[in-house]
């Protein structure tokens, strides 16, 4: 059996709301380094904080404490501009995931358009990997994105999953066979060109298995559902149930690759 096949699903755990709830209030509670230090217990392989233009919920002072007191990757989502990229040069975290940022926005809507913006980008990208930082781009699940990430020399893409997890709340089975295609051929194509596979945005219990099933993925960065059920269950416990259904999906993908045709 090939490697793809059985290495394990990392779990990336985005801990940017944790800092809004705190944010929502004032103070220092709830602490989301706290909260990176819980993921750790409970499984989690990476942690990823946004670090928006308008500070909305992760901090400068987050960013600095995460670098000391944590041991897991950091990944940091950042806008291509020259204030952030200042401060991932300043920093120097495990990876970089250049996203499209809009202050009207209420979260991240839709992928980055790297093919058309491949002349802004490409300094970026190539600042950050002089610096020894990875560096992926969240893009939509379209195979010419996967192609522009490439070409400016990105080492990893990460697909924007919120359609297909919307196609998995409206019940609309025509329209998740679809997204579930669209998703998995934009990954296949990704895999193939030699990047690394990453997914994210708006997972959750209900529609994560399918995406972790795919054995080209090889990260998923989750946190808004975590952190939410987190109210009713705990944040280590969200985590947790997460990072089983994770493993169940890869173990029997990982069983029917492996059967007798």
């Amino acid at each position: 059996m090939d490697k793809i096949q059985t290495q394990k699903l990392r779990l990336g755990v985005n801990i940017d709301h944790v800092a809004t709830i705190r944010n929502a209030r004032g103070g220092l509670h709830p602490d989301p380094v706290e909260a990176a230090r819980l993921a750790a217990r409970a499984g989690a392989d990476g942690i990823t904080a946004h670090l928006r233009e308008d500070r909305r919920h992760i901090s400068d002072r987050d960013i600095e404490r995460l670098m000391q007191d944590i041991d897991l990757p950091l990944n940091l989502e950042m806008a291509a501009t020259g204030e952030m990229l200042a401060i991932a040069l300043r920093h120097r975290p495990h990876a970089c995931c250049l996203v499209p940022e809009k202050r009207e926005e209420l979260t991240t809507e839709g992928g980055l358009d790297v093919a058309s913006g491949h002349n802004h980008l490409k300094p970026f990208v190539r600042e950050l990997v002089a610096a020894g930082i990875r560096v992926s781009m969240f893009i939509d699940p379209e195979p010419a994105q996967a192609d522009a990430a490439r070409s400016i020399g990105a080492q990893v893409v990460e697909f924007h999953t919120g359609t297909w997890c919307e196609a998995v709340i409206e019940g609309d089975q025509a329209l998740v066979k679809a997204e579930l295609a669209r998703l998995s051929r934009a990954v296949s194509h990704a895999a193939g060109l030699g990047l690394e596979v990453h997914a994210g945005h708006g997972l959750s219990y209900d529609s994560v298995k399918p995406v972790a099933a795919m054995a080209e993925i090889v990260e998923l960065n989750i946190g808004h559902f975590l952190v939410g059920e987190a109210i009713f269950c705990g944040l280590e416990a969200s985590i947790r149930q997460m990072r089983a259904l994770m493993d169940e999906a890869r173990a029997q993908q990982t069983a029917t690759a492996g059967a007798p045709g």
